[in-house]
C-alpha cells in the first residue's frame, strides 16, 4: 500500500510517437535544451559541456528546442556558437529546418568550399564560397541526419546505460508506455540489439511495440518483404492483449515511413514539398503487401494534400485486397481537411498527433496565416468523428520528448512561445486533453481494452503527479513531472517523498555526458 498523500494520480501516459529505440543510444551524448528559457543560459550550457567534453566527442544539442521558448526570442548565431565552443566539435540540430556545425565541426568533418550540396539539402557558403557551419533542409531533412549520423557512437555498455537513463527520463514525466515509431538511421535487426537485450532481461521500463521504417529510397518493397519473412505478426488487439506481468516488446507494424518518396516533412521554414509523380506507384507496392500479410502500418503525413494522395493509394488498396479491419493510421496530420477525415473513418483509419506546433506554431503563421493554423491540426473535429486519435510528441530530434508539453497545446491553444494560435473551440477540457495521452493512443491499436484507466482489471500502470493537474494554473501544466511512476505494479521511477520507493538510477556513462550535469528535460 502507497500513501499517495492527497495527490493527484492517473493512468500511465502513452506516448503514441516517440522513437525511443534510437533515442536510448544517444541519450547520454546529448545537451538537451528542452525548456531552458533563455539563449543565454543555452550557451552558458553549450560553452560548459565543450569545456569537459573529451577530445575525439563531439557536443551535440539534438532537437527539443525552438527560439520562441527563449526569453531574447531568437536563434544562436554561428559567432555565438564558435565563441562558446572553441576547439570542440560542436552540432546542433534546430527543428527540420537546419542545423549549425561550429569551426571544429567542420574541420572534423572535412567540408571545404568544394563540397556539393546533396540531394535536397544545402550547405550554406560565404561570399567566398567557403563554408558558414549552417545546413539547409530544401526541402529534405536527410542532409541533417547523415551528418548527425557521421558523428561517433557510444560503446556498447555506454549504450545499454544511456537507453536505460532515456527510459527512466521518461518515466520522470510519467511515460509508461511507448510506440516506437522507427527512424531515418534505424536499422532493423541491427540497431535494436540494445532495446532487445534489455527486454529480455526485463529491464525495459516502458511498454515498447516498434515499427519497422523503411531506410534506403527505391527499394523499400525489398525491405519490407525481407522484414515479412523475419517477423511473424499477430494483431495485438483487445483480443489479444498480454497479460500484467510482462512488458510489451514486439514489432507492431510497418511505418511511419513506409516509402521515401512520400515523405512530406513538416518544415515550416521551407514550403510544402511537392511528392513525385512515382509515389504513388511506390507506395501503394508497399501497403499492398503489408495489407496481404495483415501486417498493421503508420504513414507519415502533415498536409492536406499529401494525405488526399495517400487516400487514393490506400482506398484503390482496399478494392483489390480489403483492409477488413486491419489497424493503420496517420502520423501528424496537422491541415487534413474535414473530408479527408471522413474517409479516414470510412477506411477506420486513425490519427497519432502531436505537440509539433507548439514548437512551430510561429513559423507555420508566418507562412500560412493565423487563419490557417486555428485548426493545425483539427483535434476537436477528429474527436467529434469518432476516429481513434492518441497523442505523442515525436521526440526527439524534433519536438521535446515530454508529454506535457502535448497536453498544455491542446487545453491553451498555445505555443510554448507563448502565442497563442488555436480556436476556441478546437482546444480541449483538460481530462480529453489526458485521454489522448493514455486511452487515445492505446486505441490507436486496439489496447484501451486494458489501459488507460484507473479500473479494477486494468494494467497497473500509475503515475503520483508533482502537481493538481485538473485544478493548477493552465501554465505550469508543461512543467508537471511525476513523482511516483509505477509500471505493471512495480516502482519504475520515483523522487522526493516517494523515492525510496524506485530503484535508484545509474550514472550516465560515459562520465562526460551532460545528463550527469543537467539530467534531461530542463524544467528550471
Amino acid at each position: 500500500m502507497i500513501d499517495a498523500k492527497g495527490k493527484t494520480v492517473i493512468p500511465g501516459i502513452y506516448d503514441s510517437h516517440l522513437h525511443v529505440i534510437r533515442g536510448g543510444r544517444f541519450y547520454n551524448t546529448e545537451l538537451r535544451w528542452d525548456g531552458v528559457k533563455t539563449l543565454k543560459r543555452a550557451l552558458a550550457m553549450l560553452k560548459e559541456q565543450a569545456a569537459r567534453t573529451p577530445e575525439g566527442q563531439w557536443v551535440r544539442v539534438v532537437g527539443g528546442w525552438t527560439e520562441y521558448q527563449f526569453e531574447e526570442k531568437r536563434l544562436p548565431n554561428l559567432a555565438e556558437i564558435n565563441e562558446a565552443t572553441g576547439k570542440t566539435p560542436t552540432f546542433i540540430l534546430y527543428l527540420y529546418g537546419q542545423a549549425y556545425l561550429n569551426k571544429a565541426g567542420i574541420e572534423k568533418l572535412a567540408i571545404t568550399g568544394d563540397t556539393p550540396n546533396p540531394a535536397g539539402g544545402l550547405i550554406q557558403k560565404d561570399a567566398l564560397g567557403q563554408p558558414t557551419g549552417l545546413l539547409i533542409a530544401e526541402p529534405s531533412a536527410f542532409i541533417l541526419y547523415s551528418t548527425l549520423a557521421k558523428l561517433p557512437e557510444l560503446s556498447q555498455e555506454e549504450k545499454v546505460n544511456s537507453t536505460k537513463l532515456f527510459m527512466s527520463e521518461l518515466n520522470s514525466l510519467g511515460v509508461t508506455s511507448v510506440m516506437d515509431a522507427g527512424g531515418g538511421f534505424q536499422n532493423f535487426p541491427d540497431d535494436y540489439a540494445i532495446t532487445d537485450q534489455l527486454a529480455k532481461k526485463g529491464e525495459l521500463t516502458v511498454r515498447l511495440p516498434y515499427y519497422l521504417f523503411a531506410q534506403k529510397p527505391g527499394i523499400e518493397l525489398q525491405d519490407y518483404i525481407k522484414w515479412i519473412s523475419m517477423v511473424e505478426i499477430t494483431e495485438h488487439s483487445g483480443d489479444n492483449h498480454s497479460d500484467n506481468q510482462s512488458t510489451e516488446y514486439y514489432v507492431q507494424g510497418g511505418g511511419e515511413n513506409l516509402v521515401s518518396s512520400a515523405g512530406d516533412f513538416e518544415n515550416f521554414i521551407k514550403p510544402r514539398p511537392e511528392l513525385p509523380v512515382l509515389m504513388e506507384a511506390q507506395l501503394k507496392a508497399v501497403i499492398s503487401e503489408l495489407v496481404k500479410h495483415r501486417w498493421p502500418f503508420r504513414l507519415h503525413a502533415t498536409y492536406n494534400e499529401s494525405i488526399t494522395r495517400f487516400l487514393d493509394v490506400i482506398e484503390q488498396v482496399n478494392k483489390e485486397t480489403p483492409l477488413n479491419g486491419l489497424t493503420w493510421f496517420f502520423d501528424h496530420a496537422e491541415t487534413v481537411s474535414n473530408e479527408n477525415l471522413d474517409r479516414i473513418k470510412v477506411l477506420e483509419g486513425g490519427i497519432a498527433i502531436q505537440d509539433r506546433m507548439a514548437f512551430q506554431a510561429e513559423t507555420f503563421i508566418s507562412r500560412y496565416g493565423k487563419y490557417a493554423a486555428l485548426n493545425t491540426p483539427p483535434v476537436r473535429r477528429m474527436l467529434e468523428k469518432q476516429i481513434r486519435v492518441g497523442g505523442g510528441t515525436d521526440g526527439t530530434r524534433v519536438s521535446s520528448y515530454n508529454p506535457w508539453i502535448g497536453i498544455y497545446q491542446f487545453v491553451t491553444g498555445k505555443s510554448v512561445g507563448g502565442i497563442e494560435f488555436t480556436a476556441k473551440e478546437n482546444r480541449l477540457d483538460r481530462i480529453a486533453a489526458l485521454k489522448l495521452y493514455t486511452q487515445g493512443s492505446a486505441s490507436l491499436i486496439h489496447q484501451e481494452q486494458d489501459r488507460g484507466m484507473l479500473k479494477k482489471g486494468y494494467l497497473a500502470d500509475l503515475v503520483i503527479l508533482s502537481a493538481d493537474y485538473l485544478n493548477m494554473d493552465e501554465e505550469k501544466i508543461k512543467s508537471i513531472r511525476s513523482e511516483l511512476t509505477i509500471l505493471n505494479g512495480k516502482a519504475v521511477y520515483g523522487s522526493g517523498e516517494f523515492k525510496q520507493l524506485a530503484p535508484v538510477a545509474p550514472k550516465a556513462l560515459p562520465t562526460w555526458s551532460p545528463v550527469n550535469f543537467y539530467g534531461g528535460y530542463q524544467h528550471n
